[in-house]
């Protein structure tokens, strides 16, 4: 439970899911400038390179075996990201242990063992994982589940090191069974068949010991394991749904540790003796839900807790921690930092630090010297002096409510360091997916392009966000295309306020609900924005209900109480209001749309028939499509060609900086069904890639 967020369930994860991993984080070199309209203050900054900011990381995703033997990353190989391991002794003998030639991985785990690391693979975006064990020593990969359905790692445990729980929906595609698959081959072992629950917990025996359903509200019910029966333990309302979770348990299965927000507003961490029921509070705060847990990697104790508002703040439990924590910080300076792994001596770790400002850094942490060891940046060629210092700000919405944002100046325009441009800029409010998720303080690759062509960004955590207390996320119920939208505008409005944004150069973008904010902005408010660009967007909220992954199913009731009921007339007609497809008649600004064929969550049709739509009105819009993507882009030279288009439809609309599209459609699938003439250069790099072919 060392991540950012501790370990949530199923239910959690699921409603989280609609956010999209669009775009990659920092990362750039200098280029020559294209000619193109930019700002003075900005004209004189290097252009930095799309290849540089969308493309592979020169190494990611650092950690530490168990045992603390070998380090492992993410690199590429062959220009596809694999795994690769290196003795921890030696660094720089690193080799990779995985040969993916498609879409790259992009994590993986350490197994007790000694001898594996752990990692999941889709086929082409249909988020249909496979879980895969890759050999230390020979290098060689082998499927531990089977192909058309999908599973997760579920579990690690050192009590069985030779083992991994995995949960897999191959028997039932709406339900989640739990099974024990041993690392070294043969069939795995099903602790249940599962008919009826969302999620399970389990402790490091790998026995069951609660399971989560779903109340006809949204809410959940929470049961436990004695025996060979489930008992009723405890209801969470709907309210709560998101804000509460059990967060597991520490070794000895003793104490179990709960993320409440019942009773209060934010997401308290709890200690619940198992014997007793004896419930202790272990930390609080009354302005964010608790984020990360750190907890001893032997005995399972928590250690420190952060939570998060505008930036992440530290609350050590465990003094002997503490001199650990201010070693962090310190090697922080200023930003923030995740202990990606640890051994289980806890004699090392292996730490990223996040500042705005910097490319992203991996370090090792000894613990017993209390130093910190440069291991790699991500992008080791980045040029810090060209990254823009990120700000954190409270705006307050329109009905009272206090919105945590950030937002990132164009580079030059701030020479004073005072937050604010000498003269107005032009901006583009990027909206996070979710919407139960956040934006968090810190590197920010999309933020950085953006300052770089000569574009503020805003990122606003409007309500319905998830971090900032039950009140805040319940605020967005039934709000889609309303008061979470208005909350989207009233921080457009405070950049226009506070001299940061131009009113006329305002352009908005996003993925998954940021792509239906996109949508909803230009078709609900449609002279607010010069211009949008909508990613895996849904149209059509009827639609996008009728067409969520099958096992999404047992939790569906969250989805009709927070959007709307497609099961009543009055929610059908909620959810037609709120669509955007509605109002395709009001679209008198540019658009451009960017979709993945094999998308589960937000499917192809959802583009298609706005698309249609408009064509039918003789609306124009540009229409990017992947046939080997699902939701967001995954395959680098996928994300560099959409970013290549997205980034020359801004500078048309906005009039920033662009560097001409040149290659950057090689060895990407792209396909532009309408709209071609639509953005400059579109139709010569597809012609050009052709060609190439």
């Amino acid at each position: 439970m060392s991540h950012r967020t501790i370990r949530r369930t199923p239910l959690a994860v699921a409603l989280a899911a609609l956010t999209a991993a669009i775009l990659v984080p920092p990362a750039f070199a200098a280029a020559d400038p294209a000619p193109a309209a930019a700002s003075a203050a900005s004209a004189s900054i290097p252009l930095i390179a799309r290849q540089v900011l969308f493309g592979n990381p020169e190494r990611s995703g650092g950690a530490i075996s168990p045992d603390g033997k070998w380090l492992g990353y993410v690199a590429p190989r062959d220009g596809v990201l694999n795994v690769w391991v290196a003795p921890a002794d030696n660094p720089a003998a690193a080799k990779p242990i995985t040969n993916d030639r498609l879409r790259g991985i992009r994590g993986f785990s350490f197994a007790y063992d000694g001898k594996h690391v752990l990692y999941a693979q889709d086929e082409g975006g249909d988020e249909n994982f496979q879980v895969f064990a890759a050999n230390l020593e020979t290098a060689e990969s082998r499927a531990l589940t089977k192909k058309g359905a999908r599973a997760d790692i579920a579990g690690l445990s050192p009590k069985h090191p030779g083992e991994v729980l995995v949960s897999v929906n191959d028997r039932n595609p709406s339900y989640f069974d739990l099974v024990r698959v041993p690392l070294a081959g043969g069939e795995g072992t099903r602790l249940v068949e599962n008919e009826r629950f969302t999620g399970f917990t389990t402790d490091e025996d790998f026995a069951l010991r609660f399971a989560e359903t779903q109340t006809e509200d949204g809410g959940a019910q929470w049961f436990k394991r004695e025996g060979d029966a489930w008992v009723e333990w405890s209801t969470v309302p709907q309210e709560d749904s998101l804000t509460t979770r059990i967060a597991g348990f520490d070794a000895a299965g003793t104490t179990l540790f709960l993320v409440d927000s019942r009773g209060r507003d934010t997401g308290a961490l709890f200690a619940i003796d198992t014997a007793s029921g004896e419930r202790r509070l272990v930390s609080e705060d009354p302005r964010a839900d608790v984020d990360t847990v750190l907890t001893h990697p032997q005995t399972g104790a928590v250690q420190a807790v952060s939570v998060n508002f505008l930036k992440e703040e530290w609350t050590v439990i465990d003094p002997a921690i503490q001199p650990d924590v201010d070693a962090l910080l310190k090697a922080a300076d200023g930003g923030e930092f995740i202990v990606t792994s640890r051994t289980r001596d806890d004699s090392r770790w292996v730490v990223t630090l996040l500042r705005s400002n910097r490319s992203v850094e991996v370090v090792l942490y000894d613990r017993s010297t209390r130093t910190v060891a440069p291991w790699f940046d991500t992008r080791p060629e980045l040029p810090d002096d060209l990254l823009q210092r990120m700000h954190g700000v409270e705006i307050t919405s329109r009905d009272g409510l206090v919105l945590p944002s950030y937002y990132t100046l164009p580079a030059g325009s701030d020479p004073d360091g005072d937050g604010k441009p000498n003269a107005p800029v032009p901006m583009v409010l990027l909206v996070h997916g979710g919407p139960w998720a956040r934006d968090f303080y810190g590197a920010n690759g999309t933020h950085q392009w953006f300052a770089n062509r000569g574009y503020a960004t805003l990122s606003v955590n409007f309500r319905g966000s998830t971090g900032f207390g039950k009140a805040f996320v319940n605020a967005g119920d039934l709000q889609w295309g309303r008061k979470m939208h208005d909350d989207l505008i009233d921080g457009v409005r405070w950049a226009v306020a506070q001299g940061i944004a131009k009113p006329d150069k305002v352009a908005i973008m996003g993925g998954s609900y940021g792509g239906y904010a996109t949508l909803a902005g230009l078709t609900m408010t449609p002279t607010e924005f010069a211009c949008g660009v909508s990613i895996v967007g849904p149209s059509n909220l009827v639609t996008l209900l009728k067409t969520i992954p099958p096992y999404w199913g047992p939790i569906r009731r969250q989805f009709t109480t927070r959007v709307g009921d497609d099961t009543t007339e009055e929610g059908l007609a909620l959810l037609k209001e709120r669509s955007p497809l509605t109002y395709v008649d009001a679209i008198e600004r540019p658009l451009l749309i960017g979709q993945g064929a094999n998308d589960p969550r937000v499917v192809q049709a959802e583009s298609d028939q706005i698309v249609q739509a408009m064509q039918a009105k003789d609306i124009p819009v540009t229409y990017v499509l992947y046939p080997d993507e699902g939701h967001g882009f995954v395959r680098p030279q996928n994300r560099l060609s959409f970013n290549a288009v997205a980034e020359t439809f801004l500078g048309e609309c906005l009039g920033g900086r662009v560097e001409p599209i040149g290659d950057d459609f090689a060895g990407s699938s792209i396909t532009v069904p309408t709209g071609v003439d639509g953005v400059p250069g579109v139709a010569a790099a597809l012609e050009a890639m052709k060609a190439a072919d």
